[in-house]
């Protein structure tokens, strides 16, 4: 039976080698893969959405630690695809498979294990020299039985694929999450800190108590990531979070406000690309601004109503949420200049995938 982690973290010795490498979330869309990377961090890098799909490109995220620097990169869900750009996307799980130290398989606690989870389990099967940790996520939404279920459930799956798992861990990266981003709105984020002791998952708890159990359980998960990985001198300077290009991160954050509360079909159909984002000329020191300007892009017509909204509401609303998340990472005001555009069916149209990013 694999080894199962639920409670005490290894123990560190001085002597310890310090270790640097990368790791993947891997796992079907909308599995909580965007959630961990940014509660192991410890600030948002990737954004969230509870629409599948939501990732498009590897995000990088670093987490720093005494003895080790974590390299996390989470990828799109692997998906049977109905479009180029969902073809694109599995290249790109399939390609960062291929290059990281150690996977992560994440499953969701509240759901059984379905086709899409075997399909994977099958691909990881066969990268043999790669160690796979199966990730069991979203634990907070299920009581002590269903956990426990979930988690011999996948000790099962291992076994009859011949997947042998480094090991089994239960997180509730939400929690952890929830700290990280009043922590964000306060100050502009913080890089991830040292370990603390997990417990129980399942334990009733007050907030702030689910606070520290669910960042106790990601530092759990740090703890046994890092001995995965090989002995290594730091690969990026200390304080870095994330390799992104800050525009990267804006059209991101923009996206991501774009997909709350839209039709179930509308979400691939957005892209947002920034055009222009400089300083504004003449301002004082004291009082800096950046100008932003982006495009919001659907695939019809008939679309741009739904994300405009009446009298421009909607459009207002995901600009007003994006820049406070906008402002946090770059530290200055910010503004941010909206425009939606038709680009016709840019999910398939290879011309209009390369100049989308794709």
């Amino acid at each position: 039976m694999a080894r199962m982690s639920v409670s005490t973290p290894r123990s560190e010795t001085a002597e310890a080698p310090h270790r640097a490498g990368f790791a993947c979330f891997v796992g079907r869309p909308n599995a909580g893969k965007s959630t961990l990377t940014n509660a192991l961090v410890g600030r948002k890098v990737a954004i969230t959405s509870n629409r599948p799909q939501t990732t498009r490109h590897s995000v990088r995220g670093i987490v720093h630690r005494p003895d080790a620097q974590l390299i996390l990169v989470d990828t799109p869900g692997l998906h049977k695809p109905r479009t180029l750009l969902g073809e694109r996307l599995n290249d790109v799980v399939r390609t960062t498979w291929a290059e990281v130290d150690v996977i992560g398989f994440c499953l969701p606690a509240d759901q059984k294990i379905g086709p899409g989870d075997r399909f994977i389990a099958k691909e990881l099967a066969g990268i043999k020299k790669t160690p796979k940790v199966a990730v069991v996520t979203k634990t907070d939404l299920v009581d002590s039985k269903t956990l426990a279920e979930q988690l011999l459930a996948i000790d099962a799956l291992g076994r009859e694929l011949g997947l042998e798992w480094a090991e089994i861990v239960p997180v509730s990266a939400a929690d952890a999450q929830d700290a990280a981003d009043a922590q964000d709105a306060a100050d502009g984020g913080t890089p991830a800190g040292a370990p603390t002791p997990a417990t129980r998952p399942g334990d009733d708890a007050t907030s702030p108590e689910r606070d520290a159990r669910g960042a106790g359980q990601v530092s759990l998960l740090a703890d046994l990531l890092v001995p995965l990985l090989p002995e290594s001198p730091p690969l990026y300077p200390e304080g870095d979070l994330t390799d992104e290009p800050e525009q990267v991160m804006v059209a991101e954050l923009i996206r991501e406000a774009a997909l709350e509360g839209v039709r179930d079909e509308l979400p691939h159909s957005i892209a947002v690309v920034v055009e222009e984002m400089l300083p504004r000329p003449d301002r004082p020191a004291d009082r800096p601004l950046v100008d932003i300007h982006a495009n919001v892009y659907i695939e019809r017509p008939s679309q741009k109503g739904i994300v405009i909204g009446p009298k421009g509401s909607r459009l207002k609303e995901v600009g007003t949420k994006s820049r406070k998340h906008i402002e946090a990472l770059l530290g200055t005001p910010v503004f941010l200049d909206l425009h939606v555009k038709v680009a016709k069916d840019w999910q398939r149209d290879p011309r209009q995938l390369r100049k989308l990013g794709f």
